[in-house]
């Protein structure tokens, strides 16, 4: 095994990497923008007009939540906590079958834009409202954390500049966001996820080549008790184990593949509820292979630094910054290969923001703009949603919102009273543990950090300081000393682990709207089945066995073999409408 030294810099080849990766992403946005005419509805524009195929949204899925935070700080988590983090693993198998055979039917069904149209259907307007200002909300708060964290971490170990990473995130996503419209950011994604991949591989490889294969890599973290899988604890307050992981985790990312628009809308623009189902599936394939990646990316830095620890060592100011380390120490002797994972955090970036900023232009067009100027042409609606994703500079309500939604969709008697006052009670008990949490982090015997040592530094480093504006280490909960009293309060409810606060907010928004529905008369509504999970839509499952009969259809469009087709991907467009005023399941 070679000795860690001083670790590279960037260099110009390094630079052409990134530029490349950015100048692609922005071509791809061109490209579309005057592919088959333009964007010329808002459905063009937002929903890739309804006849994208599982492969590249799958792809597009993958990389929507695969954001830099990911890239950085899932190989920190293992580096700090050990592999535990793998068991999420099972936890997406359960979130892609909640997402396909529980949410994605009714909202397909009814040929939606934005899942806050829902709300709207199944409750009334102020519901449809709560939820489409707690999704601005919750997408703004992401989004910034999204774009400034990784361009933190990576100008305090590379010396990127951080505000010219910032602007150059930004405008490149609001280009392709607001020339090629959802084609482009699907597409981009799907060129972005190649990116990650190759990042990854390439850290993987050579960290394996400098310490003497993966079998090396696994007995280090063996020893370092890193391999830590099986922690079948039930209590709630530990950080991480098998149950919270596998509960808390499944109801946090529910949330976000289930009912955030920003993946509903890309699994709602497929030409078929076949595809659109089959892209969810083929997306948790590539889900475990990022995760995969993460971890040995994680292992691999722990069998690299595990006598001579970066952060403790003051050779780097926050955990996030050990990956963009690894790979100057690493890859320094292959120019471009350090590029080539920055490009890859980017890329991360870069996809979740155009998500994001796509999410957003839906969302806003849909139930802040329609519903006030229904008077204007779709060509307009078009120019309104480019503009709408310049708007780019954009936790703890995705568990609420999780809630409304199955409250809408599993629950039969649920009125717009219950809706109303089960999100108020979900978010405020989510609001009060998140803030407290971060205000009282828990102790170390709940996070449960592993030895991080330093022993072998001074042997292998020889004491080279490789940044002159190194910040003191950055204070985390696991490390944090604690002045303040503990109070019961403290050391019990905001010690909760964090991926039970999505739990919590379900889970409440949920009873507490049960119980006021059944209160406020819920029984007595009629309500359309088109706006509840029903057995027709599990048995629909099976209609790719049966063999159908050639009949003549007045679709202008050939109707595939496998699935139900989207009501709204049609080149004749019908305007007669029911007797509720709706058409294709949108109120008018």
């Amino acid at each position: 095994m070679v000795s860690p030294r001083g670790i590279g810099t960037f260099v110009v080849w390094d630079y052409l990497v990134f530029a490349g990766m950015l100048l692609i992403s922005a071509a791809i946005g061109i490209y579309y923008a005057f592919k088959g005419g333009g964007q010329q509805t808002s459905r063009d524009f937002l929903m890739g007009g309804r006849s994208m195929t599982a492969v590249p949204v799958a792809m597009s899925l993958t990389a929507s939540f695969m954001s830099a935070v990911t890239v950085l700080g899932t190989p920190s988590e293992v580096y700090r906590f050990g592999a535990i983090f793998s068991i999420f693993a099972i936890t997406y198998f359960f979130v892609v079958v909640l997402s396909a055979e529980v949410f994605l039917p009714v909202f397909y069904k009814l040929g939606i834009t934005s899942t806050n149209e829902y709300l709207g259907l199944r409750f009334n307007k102020y519901v449809r409202l709560c939820g489409t200002i707690l999704f601005i909300v919750q997408t703004i708060l992401y989004t910034g954390i999204v774009i400034y964290a990784p361009a933190l971490a990576l100008n305090q170990v590379t010396g990127f500049n951080l505000w010219g990473a910032v602007v150059a995130t930004g405008v490149v996503c609001t280009f392709y966001c607001t020339m090629g419209g959802l084609k482009a950011v699907i597409w981009t994604d799907v060129f972005q996820v190649g990116i990650m991949v190759a990042g990854f591989a390439s850290l993987i490889i050579q960290a394996a080549l400098i310490q003497g294969g993966i079998g090396t890599i696994l007995n280090d973290a063996y020893n370092g008790a890193r391999l830590n899988f099986w922690n079948f604890n039930p209590n709630p307050l530990q950080r991480h184990t098998f149950w919270t992981i596998v509960i808390g985790g499944t109801f946090t990312w529910t949330s976000i593949y289930g009912v955030n628009q920003s993946q509903v809308q890309r699994y709602i623009s497929c030409k078929n509820r076949f595809q659109a189902k089959m892209s969810l599936y083929i997306n948790l394939v590539a889900l475990w292979l990022i995760l995969t990646c993460t971890v040995l990316c994680g292992l691999a830095l722990y069998s690299r630094y595990r006598d001579c620890d970066p952060w403790t060592a003051k050779k780097v100011s926050a955990p996030d910054q050990l990956m963009p380390y690894l790979a100057l120490d690493i890859l320094q002797d292959y120019p471009g290969l350090p590029g080539l994972f920055v490009a890859c955090a980017y890329s991360g970036t870069l996809s979740t923001v155009s998500s994001s900023i796509n999410a957003l232009a839906a969302v806003t067009l849909e139930d802040l703009v329609k519903s006030r100027f229904q008077s204007l042409s779709e060509r307009s609606l078009s120019w309104i949603s480019q503009g709408m994703a310049a708007l780019s500079i954009f936790g703890m309500v995705g568990g609420p919102l999780l809630g409304l939604f199955a409250l809408g969709i599993l629950v039969p008697f649920a009125n717009s009273i219950g809706a109303l006052v089960g999100l108020l009670a979900g978010f405020t008990i989510s609001l009060w543990v998140g803030i407290g949490a971060q205000l009282y982090p828990p102790l170390p015997e709940r996070t449960m950090p592993l030895s991080l040592e330093t022993y072998g530094c001074n042997s292998t480093y020889n004491g080279t300081d490789w940044m002159t504006t190194t910040e003191v280490p950055f204070s985390t909960s696991a490390f944090q000393v604690y002045n303040i009293e503990r109070t019961p309060l403290m050391d019990n409810w905001y010690s909760l682990s964090y991926l039970y606060f999505s739990t919590v907010g379900t889970l409440v928004t949920l009873f507490v709207g049960m119980l006021i529905s059944l209160s406020t008369g819920g029984r007595k509504q009629n309500i359309d089945p088109r706006f509840l999970l029903t057995k027709e839509d599990f048995l629909s499952n099976f209609d790719i066995f049966k063999k159908k009969k050639q009949v003549l259809d007045y679709k202008s469009h050939p109707i595939e073999d496998d699935g139900t087709d989207n009501p709204g991907f049609n080149h004749i467009e019908l305007n007669c409408t029911d007797q509720s005023g709706k058409i294709n399941g949108t109120r008018l």
